[in-house]
């Protein structure tokens, strides 16, 4: 009887370890199947420009200095101001971070899409908190913009009011 025993539990177990194979592959493919819907839906978001980074209630970004209305001379020294956020340097993807653009005189952009660099819209990919800038004397305009890892404003925009200054 009890070789009979041996000899069943000798048959079923090989049955027993095929079972539990095919049912960890089945787990296994259901992960990779997953992983896939979810790298589709991120590359489907990317193609329509709405894989945007979330920002949190109340974040603000603003001018420390200078103030508008502000007469400056050149070269224009720039502080830039956050609340509710953090900075962190480009192609650095973190919650609630981000790093600043200066637009300067009502350059067009996207909000869909990363912000362009040009001599209108300044890039502080590093995690700059200000910098100082020349600008052609007269007046000017100034924005900044709050853009995540990759440069995108978030949703919602976290943008300044925009501020006017006087160069001499």
């Amino acid at each position: 009887m009890k070789k009979l025993g041996l000899v069943l539990a000798a048959l079923l177990l090989p049955l027993a370890v095929a079972a539990a194979d095919e049912s960890m592959s089945e787990a296994a493919k259901k992960a990779a199947q997953s992983e896939s819907a979810k790298n589709a839906k991120a590359k489907a978001l990317a193609k329509i420009g709405m894989d945007v980074t979330p920002s949190p209630d109340g974040a603000k970004v603003y001018f420390i200095e200078p103030k508008n209305g502000a007469e400056v001379k050149g070269p224009v020294k720039v502080v830039f101001g956050l609340a509710g956020m953090g900075v962190a340097p480009a192609g650095t993807q973190k919650d609630n971070t981000g790093h600043h653009h200066l637009v300067i005189d009502g350059a067009a952009f996207d909000a869909t899409k990363p912000l362009p660099a040009s001599d209108q819209i300044k890039h502080f990919g590093g995690g700059q908190t200000e910098t100082t800038v020349t600008l052609a004397p007269g007046k000017h305009t100034l924005q900044l913009v709050l853009g995540d890892w990759k440069h995108q404003p978030h949703n919602p925009s976290v943008m300044s009011e925009t501020i006017t200054i006087t160069v001499k």
